[in-house]
């Protein structure tokens, strides 16, 4: 039976490092200590709970009912805590440990790529574990520091701070395909032209052409040429290429080095996306290794 706050607190710490390595031996491995040890700190919570919390078969771990609800309910305090500890360690010594970030891959590209070496020279006890995603994260559930995304609506454990403002999603062709194909000039034009599709890979769905037809959002249907997955590379190369309409960033073609071939098209027509912020829950800031990541690319990104 546990019997101090000290002791509940050992053993939940150890209950979530097993729910988060989804076994006892991983969780053994990253908290180093022994599988015997990680085993006993469960059954001690669950004896002082009075609660089977997972169910260990010689194959998997599932969590209960119960499991599942304390460790929804704990998991803020734990993290907040441990964050606590951390930034009363962290005084008087150097930024260290591993700060984890999740970006969708054009904020890699835009964001990340440009600076990333000279921040980890310029912390090098900092580890940067960078997690290229274009799905949405959760950064508490899925164990991240930070994120990027568009648009600034999170919950209020969240902090959003603004990394680059709005951007213009715009219509390009190349020389090729406007000889062969011509340009469409208005909205109806595009049922006689070939769009290269994008398709969301966490969705498994393709993302709707939508435009602004005189201050209306307007989802145009056109024939699809090709299908990809990916903005920064393989959409930008088929529209060089000359196999349909590529909608891409103009931030993203700012990159490119031949980016004067490509053929703005329907330009009073784009629509903007929400400017790109940078997200972290509320106290994670307290830790030094987090901090140094946040205002290094603010400095990088205060406009």
């Amino acid at each position: 039976m546990l019997k101090t706050n000290a002791s509940i607190y050992h053993a939940l710490t150890i209950f979530h490092t097993i729910v988060a390595e989804k076994s006892i031996s991983a969780a053994s491995r990253k908290l180093q200590v022994s599988p015997p040890v990680v085993s006993n700190a469960l059954k001690s919570l669950e004896t002082h709970l009075g609660l089977v919390l997972i169910n260990r078969t010689t194959r998997s771990l599932e969590l209960t009912e119960a499991g599942e609800r304390l460790y929804a309910k704990t998991q803020p305090l734990v993290q907040d805590l441990e964050l606590e500890m951390e930034s009363v360690q962290d005084l008087g010594e150097t930024p260290s440990g591993t700060v984890r970030i999740s970006v969708p891959r054009f904020a890699y590209h835009q964001i990340i790529r440009p600076h990333y070496a000279e921040f980890c020279r310029r912390y090098p006890e900092v580890l940067l574990e960078i997690s290229v995603f274009d799905g949405t994260v959760d950064l508490l559930k899925d164990g991240f520091d930070l994120g990027i995304r568009f648009g600034d609506k999170l919950s209020d454990s969240i902090v959003a701070r603004q990394l680059l403002p709005a951007m213009q999603d715009g219509l390009y062709i190349s020389p090729s395909y406007a000889e062969q194909y011509g340009i469409p000039q208005t909205l109806d034009d595009l049922k006689h032209h070939k769009l290269i599709g994008y398709r969301f890979i966490t969705a498994n769905r393709l993302l709707p052409l939508v435009l602004n037809d005189g201050g209306e959002q307007r989802e145009i249907e056109m024939p699809v040429s090709l299908i990809v997955n990916d903005e920064v590379d393989l959409l930008v190369d088929a529209t060089r290429q000359g196999l349909g309409i590529g909608r891409i960033f103009a931030s993203t073609l700012a990159m490119q080095p031949d980016q004067a071939h490509f053929i703005p098209v329907l330009e009073p027509y784009w629509t903007s996306y929400p400017p790109v912020y940078l997200y972290y829950q509320q106290h994670s800031q307290k830790a030094k290794r987090v901090k140094v990541l946040i205002d290094f690319l603010l400095e990088k990104f205060k406009g």
